[in-house]
């Protein structure tokens, strides 16, 4: 990953609101709509780790637990519904404008030329991966390993 100096003090934890959307809006296929709904309905408050992130926005997996079996039942959904449809939203359009990053390699890996609920759900797993890219980009500068900046 490339790690880029952002201005505002993003890495240091001294950021403020309109440098974190910024930020965000430095990315391409990254809008001013959805940089503003992940700045203000996620990006504002610190998580400690990644669990936590993925719990607040609802991408966390819920585990079914019984004697000697356990499974995971798929999403629990028991997050913020406006910051988990954008960065879904997100995903769709990250496939889109940055088809050489390894995330859309691995979604295009997994999915390869199948359609309808196995892509829809394999765009969720994508969405949490970005998620979480997003959020070391924005904590410690990192950009998601094969990026492209706006121009």
């Amino acid at each position: 990953m490339l790690q880029v100096g952002l201005t505002g003090g993003i890495a240091s934890g001294k950021s403020t609101a309109a440098a974190r959307l910024a930020a965000l809006g430095r990315l391409k296929g990254i809008g001013p709509e959805i940089a503003t709904v992940l700045g203000n309905e996620v990006f504002y408050r610190r998580f400690a780790n990644r669990r936590q992130l993925a719990a607040y926005v609802g991408l966390a997996p819920s585990p079914y637990r019984s004697g000697g079996s356990g499974r995971d039942q798929g999403l629990s959904r028991a997050g913020n519904p406006r910051a988990r449809t954008a960065v879904v939203e997100l995903a769709w359009l990250w496939l889109r404008h940055q088809p050489g990053s390894p995330l859309s390699a691995w979604f295009v890996r997994r999915v390869g030329g199948l359609k309808g609920r196995i892509k829809r759900i394999m765009v969720v797993a994508l969405a949490r991966k970005l998620l979480l890219a997003l959020w070391r980009y924005l904590e410690a500068g990192l950009v998601p390993e094969g990026a492209v900046l706006k121009g």
